[in-house]
């Protein structure tokens, strides 16, 4: 199955990045026909009804979330989260490039169908060139007459800011992006309530991945029908997926959810030097890692994935061939959450902590005889127990890793290989 650039239109369209460009090929027309011919309710079914899951991660409904955020309070918000963190995902990046105009009109429509009047894009702190493509892509905008006030005489106006982020992965995690927009410590709240209801200044405010929201200009143009003929029936629609690690032609690969991983690894050159694969991590740091066994035929989406005890996320897909010891990619992955762990939990604050030590040691091959089970012992008390989803997906890796890698940490350790899971 070949590539579908819903998204990644860049690729066939030169020059994309230009207002000039984007308006030549329908830019902004769906913004302007959604203020002028369209109610927001009417904006909010057709996204709810093309199926449209969020592409950041959780995949939740990105028409449902919508359709949460209560009519009669006012000012309310569009966060758009291009704080991408996770560690081998660079979709974003290159929509923010190559593509910025689809964002700013995906966000504008999410807006006016919410009834929000501020647009807030939330970048990477070390996204410098994404937010000055950003920032010049909102000013020839509004030159043009695509944001502002009173778009198309409809009476509606919409502005948006292009918001420099804290270079935290925690501010991924949408409250601490909200917390770190409002200028406070990048720390997740509690919820509820839940930032549809009081979000950005306790103000109900939608928070959308930038992936996403470039999707909705496609769906106001073609149709929910059109949408749902793409992907899966509950995973409907293209993904990107980042491809790196132990791959010929790393990259992103736009892709209709449900496409084999057999396909994706043959687009991205197969396995380099001609080597075996081990094993894949397929949603960057964040999942438990798939072992080679488990991939051919697997299909890419959000049901399939978390049906082998994994996660789709973001499809940020990281390979590693048969050189690879998994007990040091448990190290690795987790030297980077105890970095970026905000510390507000002692869950994560302490069992980050520990598991950096531990598996440190295991790689380095000074293991004791009961260091293994020691970590078991550490992501047992932490899995369920964290304030945020950071502390779970830390435990992650090295929890899967023992699992299905076990004689990885016996040729590490004075331990014995654990039984292997069933």
């Amino acid at each position: 199955m070949p590539e579908q650039h819903v998204v990644l239109r860049n690729r066939e369209i030169p020059g994309l990045a230009r207002l000039d460009v984007y308006v030549a090929h329908g830019g902004y027309a769906q913004l302007k026909r959604a203020v002028t011919e369209m109610q927001p309710a009417e904006v909010i079914d057709l996204v709810k009804a093309s199926g449209l899951r969020g592409r950041g991660g959780a995949g939740f409904p990105t028409g449902l979330k919508w359709s949460f955020v209560p009519r009669d309070l006012y000012p309310k918000y569009i966060v758009v989260n291009n704080d991408e963190s996770e560690p081998g995902t660079f979709k974003d990046h290159e929509i923010t490039l190559e593509n910025p105009h689809q964002v700013i009109e995906g966000a504008a429509i999410a807006a006016y169908a919410v009834g929000a009047e501020t647009v807030f894009i939330y970048c990477r702190g070390e996204f410098w060139q994404e937010m000055d493509v950003l920032r010049a892509a909102v000013a020839e905008a509004r030159a043009a007459g695509h944001i502002g006030p009173n778009l198309h005489g409809s009476g509606y106006g919409v502005e948006v800011q292009v918001s420099p982020g804290a270079g935290a992965y925690i501010c991924g995690e949408e409250t601490a992006l909200l917390s770190s927009l409002e200028g406070e410590l990048g720390q997740p709240r509690l919820k509820p309530p839940f930032p549809a209801v009081a979000g950005l200044y306790a103000k109900p405010t939608v928070v959308n991945n930038t992936e996403t929201l470039a999707n909705v200009p496609a769906i106001l143009e073609h149709g929910a029908d059109w949408f749902k003929s793409i992907g899966t029936e509950k995973s409907p629609g293209t993904k990107i997926c980042c491809v790196s690690g132990h791959v010929e032609r790393p990259g992103n690969y736009e892709i209709p959810l449900g496409t084999s991983w057999d396909e994706l690894l043959a687009m991205a050159g197969g396995v380099w030097k001609g080597r075996r694969l081990k094993a894949v991590l397929p949603a960057g740091a964040s999942a438990p890692v798939l072992a080679a066994e488990q991939m051919p035929g697997l299909a890419l989406d959000w049901e399939s994935v978390a049906a082998t005890g994994s996660i789709l996320g973001s499809a940020s897909f990281i390979v590693m061939d048969e050189t690879v010891n998994m007990a040091w990619v448990a190290k690795k992955t987790i030297a980077f959450f105890k970095h970026e762990s905000c510390g507000k939990c002692s869950p994560c604050r302490e069992g980050t902590w520990w598991l950096k030590h531990l598996t440190a040691r295991i790689a380095a091959g000074e293991a004791g005889p009961d260091d293994v089970a020691l970590v078991t012992q550490v992501v047992d008390q932490m899995e369920g127990k964290c304030f945020c989803p950071l502390g779970e997906f830390a435990q992650s890796v090295p929890r899967s890793t023992i699992e299905r890698f076990a004689a990885d940490y016996a040729e590490r350790s004075a331990a014995p290989a654990p039984a292997a899971a069933d």
